[in-house]
């Protein structure tokens, strides 16, 4: 069973086994690199709150409760990285006099996004808070509890959040004529 599998790397790890941190890390980056994407909107920036996050989250393993699944750890421990950058974003358009809340939006043509097609395109139009609830629940597969326990929200909240970032994602389709 993978759980028992992931609780035996933990412990491994928690005792300096580089070969089961490494298992874990391999196990789990591709999706803390998504979350991380999903609320940044770019590859560097990503790359960058992913592993600030790895970093973390292995220096923290002691911390971690087995009796739970490591991924959902992770992904917050990613999400609170990706936050924290576009905080650090925001404070240094502000200091720069732009609008804030443009630094936070992404380019219409940006490589990055536009390279999954029109809606991928229109996802990354979203506010970041709606940005993320979509990717989350849509690219990485995540329930709603997971969602809330990542976010740390109220299931009822993220049910209410990603039925407006729905409605808002279907009117950016719609502007661009993409049915």
């Amino acid at each position: 069973m993978v759980v028992d599998d992931e609780a035996r790397l933990v412990a491994q790890a928690r005792l300096g086994s580089r070969e089961a941190a490494s298992a874990l890390f391999r196990r789990h980056w591709p999706t803390v690199w998504q979350v991380a994407y999903a609320v940044l909107g770019s590859r560097a920036a990503a790359d960058d709150a992913a592993q600030e996050a790895m970093i973390s989250a292995f220096a923290a393993l002691e911390s971690f409760d087995e009796k739970r699944p490591l991924g959902p750890w992770l992904k917050r421990i990613a999400f609170n990285r990706a936050v924290d950058e576009l905080r650090r974003r925001r404070a240094l358009t502000d200091a720069g006099g732009h609008q804030a809340d443009e630094s936070l939006r992404v380019a219409d043509d940006a490589p990055e996004l536009t390279a999954g097609g029109p809606i991928a395109a229109a996802v990354g139009r979203l506010s970041p808070e709606r940005r993320t609830i979509i990717v989350l629940h849509y690219w990485l597969d995540c329930t709603r509890e997971q969602i809330a326990e990542i976010l740390n929200l109220p299931t009822g909240t993220v049910a209410s959040r990603l039925g407006r970032a729905l409605n808002d994602l279907r009117s950016l389709l719609e502007e661009n004529h993409v049915h």
